[in-house]
């Protein structure tokens, strides 16, 4: 008999887990009347997986910033109540490179870019605003700082501050301080981290109960 389980609309999927017997592993949401959930499912029924999908649940929560909420599985819900929709699915793939059981810490507001040799940082203003600045100097800094921002917009859907400054700003008006720390590793980066979302959107599939025994 087939497994049938009202878990909402599949956003990202990660097609075979290298740290858990390659099964397959999706991220779903659903709006509730507290704002929009996540919930990390698999149909595998091999022993041991919901101790994994426990496990990336958790690792979202902390790299993320986010709540486990409920008593029927491994919910999510960002404090705001909104989607952020495209950081929740760098949250889930990034807490999907975990082996279960790995210490869970929220990275820091800034990353040292190579490239500037010298440290970005991410500073909370309040109502949502983070604004980057160096401890470097020059030309050279100031076009990878911007880069940088702008890799953290695109990477979160954020506002670029009109005026120049480097500036982001979530729409929700709420901080977000882990996601900031994790995306602000990928940040300088950006092109390579999305077009391996666009591959990986491309091919993958979530195996049936039946494919995944």
């Amino acid at each position: 008999m087939g497994v049938t389980t009202d878990i909402g609309e599949r956003i990202e999927l990660l097609p075979m887990d290298q740290h858990f017997h390659d099964i397959s592993i999706a991220l779903y949401r659903q709006e509730r009347d507290a704002g929009i959930e996540l919930t990390v499912h698999t149909y595998s029924r091999k022993e041991g997986a919901q101790e994994r999908i426990a496990f990336v649940a958790q690792g979202m929560a902390v790299l993320g910033g986010m709540d486990l909420v409920g008593d029927s599985g491994p919910r999510l819900r960002f404090p705001c109540g909104m989607a952020h929709h495209l950081a929740s699915k760098r949250v889930f793939l990034e807490a999907c490179k975990l082996p279960t059981g790995s210490e869970l810490t929220a990275r820091p507001l800034s990353i040292r870019d190579k490239k500037a040799d010298a440290n970005m940082i991410a500073t909370n203003l309040g109502n949502g605003s983070y604004e980057m600045s160096s401890d470097g100097e020059g030309d050279k800094v100031a076009k990878r700082k911007s880069a940088v921002t702008a890799g953290l917009a695109k990477l979160a859907q954020l506002q670029l501050d009109e005026g120049g400054q480097d500036r982001v700003e979530f729409p929700c008006g709420q901080a977000h301080d882990a996601l900031v720390g994790l995306l602000l590793v990928r940040a300088p980066n950006v092109r390579v981290i999305l077009r391996q979302q666009e591959m990986a959107a491309s091919r993958g599939q979530l195996a049936a109960p039946s494919a995944q025994q």
